[in-house]
């Protein structure tokens, strides 16, 4: 969720660095680009897209088109107006199709890491919850509250889901893994996982327990244009 000017910035954020900041240096990494990349890309120099990604600033809309622009986005998500509405809202391209991923894909998306979603089954019914998740090896592990939903899956089969949707370039990826779900109960296993870990939980809270899927079965897809 965005954060708000009463909020203490993140570790490691720049002193002064505004929202718009952070989504232009997280939409720049994910593309993989350098600053002088995307400053070629858009006719700026370096080191204003530098000022830009770690200082507060307010640039005219020229410039929030041109950046858009070379990060194939909009000026919408870059400014932060469209976070609150759910992705995939454009309408799609005719050209698009829908492709079936191989595992070995399927398993390079699951270990970029992020927040994916777990799906169990209780004695309520069916309840998919969203999760901070990390891989090691073959295991997908999360944390969660000791007396939780999730807690109570263990030794149950669940479903393990991580999505991407490029609403600027009307396209996206899906990756489903079902497997058996467990308690991390081993310190050095626990030790082991909390290094792995990039972040605390975004929920917050006291979410002590890691918890495990081993998937034996791993499907994606992904939609493209022709």
């Amino acid at each position: 969720m965005p954060r708000t000017s009463s909020e203490p910035a993140s570790a490691g954020d720049p002193v002064g660095r505004s929202d718009l900041g952070r989504r232009l240096a997280t939409r720049r990494e994910e593309l993989g680009l350098s600053r002088e990349e995307v400053a070629e890309r858009s006719g700026a120099d370096a080191s204003y897209i530098a000022y830009l990604e770690e200082r507060a600033s307010a640039p005219g809309i020229g410039t929030l088109v041109r950046l858009a622009d070379a990060l194939g986005t909009t000026v919408a998500e870059l400014s932060g107006t469209s976070t609150d509405l759910p992705p995939g809202r454009p309408a799609a391209d005719r050209d698009t199709r829908l492709v079936a991923l191989d595992e070995a894909e399927c398993c390079r998306l699951l270990s970029t890491h992020g927040v994916g979603r777990v799906a169990t089954y209780n004695a309520e019914g069916p309840s998919v919850l969203p999760v901070n998740y990390v891989v090691t090896g073959r295991e997908i592990a999360f944390r969660t509250s000791s007396d939780g939903d999730l807690a109570r899956a263990a030794g149950s089969d669940v479903a393990f889901e991580v999505d991407h949707i490029d609403d600027a370039m009307r396209q996206g990826w899906s990756v489903l893994a079902t497997g058996r779900a467990a308690t991390v109960t081993e310190s050095a296993d626990v030790q082991r996982l909390d290094v792995a870990a990039r972040s605390l939980p975004w929920a917050g809270g006291n979410r002590p327990l890691w918890m495990t899927v081993t998937p034996h079965k791993i499907t994606g897809r992904r939609v493209t244009h022709r």
